[in-house]
């Protein structure tokens, strides 16, 4: 791929979203009109109504492209629309269990169920990724049961927490102390 495809929301793509844009299981097959869209939409991202007009765009031409789904949980994240980027990490969550070949219900995803100890292992780590996007906005929508419940699935999946998990762990930890106190 050439160029960075989200610039504009928010600097430079960090790894992870580079080596998944990069693999053809996941950045493959991104229709050139998609990404012109995408394009756009970083260009523009200060103008938000013609950002968002791209984004729908491109998800028409490339729906359920990991890609677009990247591209507008980012939208929705620094626009602080985290109840749409919910959505989206929704979404994600969903794209990465068909792909795993996990089932339907990430609850019932178990450490045997994919390679979730092997970092290299780029599916298994966009899931993990995915569910931590999740657990996150689910916590700061006050959906703390269910952020709790995903982190926790983040830490058995992922036992020596490379993804993060036990941050979010531990700031519900606190929460619940201080409302104790």
């Amino acid at each position: 791929m050439e160029g960075p495809l989200f610039e504009g929301f928010g600097g430079a793509s960090d790894a992870v979203e580079r080596s998944i844009l990069a693999s053809p299981l996941l950045g493959g097959g991104l229709p050139a009109e998609a990404r012109a869209h995408l394009d756009k939409a970083a260009e523009r991202y200060a103008m938000t109504d013609v950002a968002e007009t791209h984004l729908f765009q491109a998800e028409a031409i490339a729906p359920d492209h990991a890609a677009v789904l990247i591209a507008l949980y980012r939208f929705y994240f620094y626009k602080g629309r985290l109840g749409e980027a919910l959505d989206v990490a929704r979404a994600c969550v969903e794209k990465a269990m068909r792909l795993n070949v996990l089932g339907d219900d990430w609850r019932r995803v178990g450490p045997e169920d994919a390679a979730f100890g092997e970092w290299e292992a780029l599916l298994p780590r966009f899931f993990l990724f995915s569910l931590k996007g999740y657990a996150y906005l689910s916590m700061r929508l006050g959906k703390l049961d269910e952020g709790r419940e995903a982190a926790e699935k983040l830490l058995e999946l992922d036992p020596r927490d490379r993804i993060g998990a036990q941050v979010l762990i531990d700031v519900l930890d606190r929460m619940e102390e201080e409302a104790d106190d």
